[in-house]
């Protein structure tokens, strides 16, 4: 860890933050046993204002982890299954005609939730996932011709199986690069599961969690983790990476423009919750894995050599020197 002593705060920083993200992880760990490190991650992503794609297994806890946050958030929760014959309707809403006042009503679909599940959306038509694009980039939808604002704060979650593709559409690079972030949760551990069967007699984990904020303080905290101050030198380094997998041996497609201010907001959130309102080098390299391994695409030799995604964001990252960060008044590491 760099010693951070010599950094100087200008802007000032919410004493409470920390503390009340810190009571939401513990809470959403009490209902899903073993991922702290993924929840903080997820509560990162929302603060930055992002999404998150959850590429796991069947059975780990993906839909629980996305209640569980919308519970301790006070937010309003929706939930769209995504199977084959899924219309972009269902998940936007529709125009619906009343003949007795002889005039259309829009009834709002899930995705105007302020935190929405998209499960298994692989399974859906690319049409159907086609219209999570405009809420995902510029929050709102359209439905016949008009626009719809989605409700502040708005985060997205989407699962899918990475092992079973019968029936599945695979997301296109476009809709990759909307996320934020890629997570995966994984199997708990053989103590962490021990935990799981001793609490089992509680079949409704949800019902123990209450509101520890309002949805109006998320919004509050979002503001201010885009305040946090980034040096040059850090700017710099985003960018000379970004720039290096566009060139990489073995990527046929490298970190988008997008991918990079992604990088630089995931960067951001990581040390507002830290309780920084500056950021280090090491809160670049914490959340680099989620935030650009989905954006690296690999040719065919590459993946036949064995070559992974992370692997490369991981070899990407050892290429270049840590910045040698200064100040707002001057100081250096």
């Amino acid at each position: 860890m760099l010693n951070s002593s010599i950094y100087q705060e200008e802007i000032s920083y919410p004493e409470w933050a920390p503390e009340l993200l810190e009571r939401v992880v513990k809470k959403v760990g009490s209902v899903i046993v073993g991922h702290q490190e993924q929840i903080r991650l997820t509560i990162i992503a929302m603060l930055a204002g992002g999404h998150v794609l959850l590429e796991d297994v069947p059975g780990v806890g993906k839909t629980m982890l996305v209640r569980s946050v919308a519970a301790c958030l006070g937010c309003d929760f929706g939930r769209i299954q995504f199977t084959y014959d899924l219309m972009p309707g269902d998940i936007t809403g529709a125009s619906v005609y009343y003949p007795h006042t002889g005039e259309f009503e829009f009834r709002p679909g899930p995705v105007l939730s302020n935190i929405v599940l998209a499960d298994e959306i692989n399974r859906a038509s690319p049409r159907a996932q086609s219209a999570l694009l405009e809420a995902m980039e510029e929050g709102m939808v359209t439905v016949d011709g008009r626009s719809y604002p989605l409700p502040s704060p708005f985060f997205l979650l989407a699962t899918q199986n990475p092992y079973e593709f019968e029936g599945t559409s695979r997301l296109p690079e476009a809709q990759m690069d909307r996320f934020l972030m890629r997570l995966s949760l994984g199997y708990p551990g053989t103590e962490n599961e021990m935990v799981m069967l001793e609490r089992g007699y509680n079949r409704k984990p949800l019902e123990t969690v209450k509101p520890l904020m309002a949805d109006s303080e998320m919004v509050s905290m979002q503001r201010m983790a885009a305040q946090v101050y980034v040096d040059e030198s850090i700017k710099k380094y985003l960018v000379a990476v970004a720039d290096a997998s566009r060139k990489y041996k073995g990527v046929r497609l490298g970190i988008s423009p997008r991918g990079t201010l992604a990088w630089m907001r995931a960067s951001q959130a990581a040390a507002f919750m830290d309780g920084r309102m500056y950021v280090i080098p090491d809160d670049c390299l914490r959340v680099a894995g989620p935030v650009l391994a989905h954006r690296i695409h690999l040719g065919h030799d590459a993946r036949a050599a064995g070559l992974g995604q992370m692997d490369t964001v991981e070899k990407l990252i050892k290429s270049f020197e840590l910045p040698r960060q200064r100040s707002r008044k001057g100081g250096q590491l």
